[in-house]
């Protein structure tokens, strides 16, 4: 092929040629002109097939010697598509979870009482401290009593006299109807006289409501608390003239303990949290703060909304709180959690294990040959770490936690051994600990790579995870 490749490549003028052939060549020009524009043409053709047949031979060698082939990258028999995958990896175990139903609630008093007066007159004095926590029946204001004082004073004269009416009444009565038994007067004075006692009696009574008023009007004046509670900001200050029509009242005190928070769950958990009350359960609430990451306090289940909000979809839910402590304030908004009841002995696997794609929820079932399985399972309710699995596993089942992306069914795996300081130190990392103290492999907590996020099921976790490859 070398000896082909010069001779053409002399022929093309890319190789010195000879002088006896040159004198050839120049002699057939000058005898022979009519043949020149035919060898022309002819050597036009064999450049082209030189030019294609030294691209085909340095073709063939980029074929054989790229590192793509089977011994690439000075490696012998390696094969990316068969190696193994090195991943996370949990152990199932078994332990107990928690039913419950998540929401929002707002911090509601369970009174909240506007402090208003019952009778017009100037305030003279105030007996609470702005955001004092009063008892009931503690002083709170009092109203200049005096106008109140002599009303009284009055009614109670207007009594005495109509009283003394009355007992002359009954005595001129008495003598009337001694006389009428003689036939001395006419039946008709006798009666007359009876209806004027039975009038004063009436006024009496009329002067004695009048009293009792008064009465009432002075120890309207001495304002006490109706509830036990914090105060709020005081409205109105000493030396105004208040109204019994006024809006604003003198100040508002809220019941702080106990203390309520209300929430809605959907309708579908009454089949849930029904059964359960009307057995007699105390279902137990708890409150966090707004980033559902400290607990504030611990209540119970009071009481349901007796109808289904139709806009939502869902039904109010009271639950009373000691707060002895003040930590939840009205109006406050929380994290509510109700637990509804609790599974016992169920299997428990890390959230990055469970998958979801076309096979529908899915874990990678690790095989003692070192390969994986799609297992499918049926998952049951999730907490922060774990998620229980109804069918499909069995306690002490290893799966995939971290590295999912890259397997398929049937795919080679690596598992890496836990860390070496732990080993040291005689414990495992605190990411092997399981549920209920049980421990997993060193991978089981890895949360993986950021690109894998999007395709774990995890609690509260809201993707679309990858479908494994057949």
């Amino acid at each position: 092929m070398c000896l082909t490749l010069c001779a053409i490549a002399r022929d093309r003028h890319f190789l010195p040629v000879p002088m006896d052939e040159r004198v050839t060549k120049a002699e057939t020009r000058t005898y022979e002109p009519s043949t020149r524009v035919t060898t022309r043409r002819r050597r036009s053709g064999v450049r082209v097939l030189a030019w294609a047949a030294v691209l085909g031979i340095i073709a063939i060698a980029l074929i054989v010697w790229h590192p793509w082939s089977g011994t690439g990258g000075g490696k012998p028999g390696y094969n990316a598509a068969t190696a193994a995958q090195s991943v996370g990896a949990a152990t199932a175990t078994t332990g107990d979870m928690p039913v419950t139903q998540a929401a929002l609630g707002t911090v509601t008093p369970l009174a909240t009482v506007t402090v208003q007066t019952q009778i017009n007159g100037v305030l003279t004095d105030v007996g609470f401290r702005e955001g004092q926590i009063v008892q009931k029946g503690d002083f709170l204001a009092q109203i200049d009593p005096r106008p109140y004082q002599a009303a009284l004073a009055s009614a109670q004269g207007t009594l005495a006299k109509d009283q003394a009416l009355l007992a002359e009444a009954k005595i001129d009565l008495g003598r009337y109807q001694t006389l009428s038994r003689q036939d001395s007067i006419a039946h008709q004075q006798v009666d007359t006289q009876a209806s004027l006692v039975h009038q004063y009696e009436g006024q009496i009574i009329t002067d004695q409501a009048a009293v009792d008023t008064q009465k009432l009007n002075l120890i309207y004046c001495h304002i006490t608390a109706p509830v036990a509670g914090r105060v709020g900001l005081r409205q109105v200050d000493p030396g105004n003239y208040v109204q019994t029509s006024s809006t604003t009242g003198i100040v508002v005190i809220t019941q702080l303990q106990p203390i309520s928070v209300i929430f809605s769950i959907p309708e579908d958990a009454l089949t849930q949290v029904l059964p359960r009350m009307d057995a007699g359960a105390q279902l137990a609430v708890t409150a966090s703060d707004r980033s559902d990451s400290h607990k504030i306090a611990e209540g119970v289940v009071s009481t349901l909304d007796n109808v289904i909000d139709t806009t939502t979809g869902t039904v109010k839910v009271r639950a009373i709180f000691d707060n002895k402590n003040d930590t939840l304030f009205p109006n406050q908004f929380v994290n509510v959690s109700l637990l509804v009841n609790t599974l016992q002995n169920v299997v428990l696997v890390p959230n990055a294990a469970i998958l979801r794609g076309a096979p529908g929820t899915f874990v990678y079932l690790v095989k003692p040959d070192d390969t994986v399985a799609v297992q499918k399972v049926e998952v049951g309710p999730s907490d922060n770490t774990h998620t229980s699995v109804l069918q499909g596993l069995k306690a002490g089942d290893v799966v995939v936690t971290d590295g999912t992306d890259r397997l398929k069914d049937g795919a080679k795996i690596r598992i890496p051994p836990p860390s070496t300081a732990a080993a040291q130190a005689g414990q495992r990392p605190p990411a092997q600990q399981g549920a209920g103290g049980t421990a997993e492999p060193a991978a089981s907590q890895d949360s993986g790579a950021p690109g894998e996020q999007h395709h774990r099921q995890g609690s509260g976790q809201q993707g679309q995870p990858s479908q494994p490859s057949q």
